[in-house]
């Protein structure tokens, strides 16, 4: 019989942080966001089972940031950029990702799609620090990941790509949270 792992939310942030001290943070980090989100039920154990969308801060530094993530039903967020590594490690729903390349100044588009990746509970998605992607939760209720980042997710200067032109601007978190909360509202409207 195999090993059970159960999954405490200290032990994972001070293992995160030792790895961080070490070489080779992003495939160490990814080692331990395999073997956290193996068993994706102790995660939602020790999570709490997610009740709406949004962006629980778990722990920040300035070479650190995990977050527990939740996406609303239908929820998309346009291509947009890291400028970080980061590690997604699924537990509930599923996280469609569409990867993005940027294309020449004088190509029709500034940005084009260059693979995918649909994400189920127990999957791991490393990204490079170069990465632009936009995801969308394909299913009708929440979908939860943890995500890790390589440096301070929260002051990081980010790029998003507009949805309907794909032109580059800011990341406006801002609208980022209007989204969060609108996925929040049509839930409350579904339940009534």
């Amino acid at each position: 019989m195999g090993r059970r792992i159960v999954f405490d939310l200290d032990c994972f942030i001070a293992d995160c942080k030792a790895a961080m001290r070490s070489g080779g943070a992003q495939k160490t980090i990814r080692e331990l966001m395999r073997e956290a989100v193996s068993e994706p039920a102790q995660v939602l154990r020790a999570l709490g089972e997610p009740k709406k969308a949004g962006i629980e801060l778990l722990y920040r530094s300035d070479d650190l940031t995990l977050i527990n993530l939740v996406w609303g039903p239908r929820m998309t967020a346009m291509p947009h950029n890291h400028h970080m590594w980061a590690v997604i490690g699924m537990y509930g729903g599923r996280e469609d990702n569409i990867f993005w390349r940027t294309l020449p100044d004088d190509a029709r588009w500034p940005i084009e799609p260059a693979g995918a990746s649909a994400l189920m509970p127990g999957d791991v998605c490393p990204l490079g620090k170069d990465i632009i992607h936009s995801v969308t939760n394909p299913l009708c209720k929440l979908t939860s990941a943890i995500h890790i980042y390589g440096g301070d997710f929260v002051t990081q200067q980010r790029d998003q790509w507009e949805e309907e032109t794909l032109r580059k601007r800011p990341y406006d978190q801002a609208d980022a949270r209007r989204r969060f909360e609108e996925a929040n509202h049509l839930m409350e409207l579904a339940a009534a």
